[in-house]
């Protein structure tokens, strides 16, 4: 049996003679600049692991928007305007929509089954497919209104009931459109059974992701390593990630056949499926791909790291911090819906003031600070410059958000920016056209997203006052402009008041959700 020191010395022996080899050829001088790197480290210690969004801002400000680094020996391009993403990313997405290999997360820990992480390929647009046109096409949303309306009116009894706890409220809005729209399942509270397999899930992988855990990455033969090996802690670790990956495969979808047979006739994205692929006579083949297709629309929202709940809890505290802003939106709410009833979808083309305002909380604290990597699918030449098959390419998407150029005075919260745009510039500057990506990988939930957004944000608007909290001399409680880091950033918990407006008492007693 190997220990842990001859394991060390091994690896280190192959990075050598690795990089020995790579050295004996010739190496494009024509690549983006970028940092000086080191031998076999290339730039890895300098890559952050919190926050990198400005570590790139940085190097952007030294080297240009397009930056070049390695890691280890995989090449990064990273991608810090909006003329590189928009040229690369989109006009060139053939070339640009695959994923970085990762032998711990796709092969390892059963990821490489979910639509987010999959390689191009048939499976792939096929499940895109079916999540466009069964769930998230524009005329597919509709269905959907009702189970958005109830959930948004929960969401406005929760907060008049138990204010301070408005973040777990939104968690539980998020989880609970996901499951009704994917499996048509509503979840009652967070001791829910199937928001368990998501959130143990996302867990194990968070844990076995660690910088330790990806050596395998760097040195794919450690995959055949024995488990029982010391050093191959992460095989166990990603072994017990696969088997929580399969159960929220399987067991929301296992609830969904139940249902059907019950003779329950909620609509849902799998049920439809279901009933689409038993009509043509192949469901039997088509089953593990409805599962997937059905796993990676519910297991990052419910876990707590999606878009829609980070945007909400931006919007709280948009309200808290700009309340000339918000007062603005409650007087047209007030002037143009009136408080006889509470908002609905049909009067969003009505309120351009509020429309402005989310559209502004979208761009001041971008939700999803770096886009999730692609890769180049071949070489390719931009501006001159070479960039290899393989390169993993990332978009720094929070500095996009805040090009002068493209939003003058970045840093200040000002809705008014995107009021009496012609339709050429709303396409040009919405920020939206930045949070939900690029591509071929746009997010295909985009609409769906958008649409649950904004219901919330416009009953919230109509129904509650939102302020600074006051601490015991009554003295206001400034929120501190803090937010966790992470592939999804959403701000540190924050006090704030939420107090149901007077005209609103009466539609926010007669609810009944």
């Amino acid at each position: 049996m190997l220990d842990s020191s001859t394991i060390l010395t091994l690896v280190v022996v192959v990075l050598v003679v690795h990089y020995v080899l790579a050295d004996r050829y010739p190496r494009p001088q024509n690549l983006p600049p970028g940092p000086r790197s080191l031998p076999i480290l290339g730039n890895a210690h300098q890559m952050p692991l919190e926050y990198a969004e400005k570590t790139f801002a940085k190097w952007s400000s030294q080297y240009g928007d397009v930056v070049f680094v390695k890691v280890f020996h995989r090449p990064v391009l990273i991608l810090n305007s909006a003329r590189a993403v928009r040229e690369l990313m989109e006009k060139r997405s053939m070339k640009y929509s695959g994923r970085p290999p990762s032998v711990l997360l796709s092969e390892l820990s059963g990821w490489g089954d979910v639509l987010g992480v999959m390689q191009m390929g048939e499976r792939l647009r096929k499940q895109r497919r079916w999540l466009h046109s069964v769930l998230f096409a524009e005329g597919a949303l509709d269905k959907f209104r009702a189970v958005q309306r109830r959930e948004v009116n929960v969401l406005l009894v929760s907060l008049l009931r138990k204010p301070d706890d408005y973040a777990a409220h939104l968690h539980r809005l998020t989880a609970s459109l996901m499951m009704e729209s994917i499996y048509g399942h509503t979840v009652a509270s967070d001791e829910d059974e199937y928001l368990h397999y998501a959130e143990a899930a996302l867990k194990g992988t968070t844990e076995v992701a660690s910088p330790g855990a990806a050596i395998v990455d760097i040195l794919p033969f450690l995959r055949h390593i024995p488990s029982w090996m010391p050093g191959a802690g992460f095989k166990r670790e990603a072994a017990e990630v696969k088997v929580s990956i399969e159960e929220a495969h399987v067991r929301p979808y296992e609830m969904v056949e139940r249902a059907m047979a019950a003779g329950d006739d909620k609509p849902s994205l799998v049920r439809n499926l279901i009933d689409e692929c038993a009509g043509r006579g192949n469901l039997a083949e088509e089953r593990r791909d409805i599962m997937s297709a059905g796993a990676v629309s519910y297991i990052v929202p419910i876990a707590g790291v999606d878009t829609t709940k980070t945007v909400l809890l931006n919007f709280i505290l948009c309200a808290v911090l700009f309340p000339e802003a918000y007062s603005k939106a409650q007087e047209e709410m007030g002037r143009v819906v009136g408080t006889a009833r509470l908002p609905d979808l049909n009067d969003r083309d009505t309120l351009p003031y509020l429309e402005s305002f989310l559209l502004e909380v979208y761009r001041w604290h971008c939700p999803v600070p770096l886009g999730v990597p692609h890769a180049a699918s071949e070489d390719d030449e931009y501006r001159g410059w070479y960039i290899p098959k393989g390169c993993m390419v990332i978009p720094n998407l929070w500095l996009l958000t805040l090009d002068e150029e493209l939003y003058p005075e970045p840093e200040s919260f000002r809705p008014e920016r995107f009021l009496g745009l012609s339709a050429e510039d709303v396409e040009r500057l919405d920020p939206r056209n930045i949070v939900f990506g690029h591509g071929r990988r746009i997010c295909p939930g985009r609409r769906f997203a958008d649409v649950s957004i904004w219901l919330a944000v416009a009953n919230i608007v109509a129904a509650f006052d939102v302020r600074k909290a006051q601490d015991a001399d009554g003295k206001d409680i400034t929120p501190p402009l803090a937010f966790v880091p992470g592939s999804v950033s959403h701000p540190r918990p924050f006090k704030c008041s939420i107090a149901a407006r007077n005209v609103a008492m009466e539609l926010l007693a007669d609810l009944n959700p």
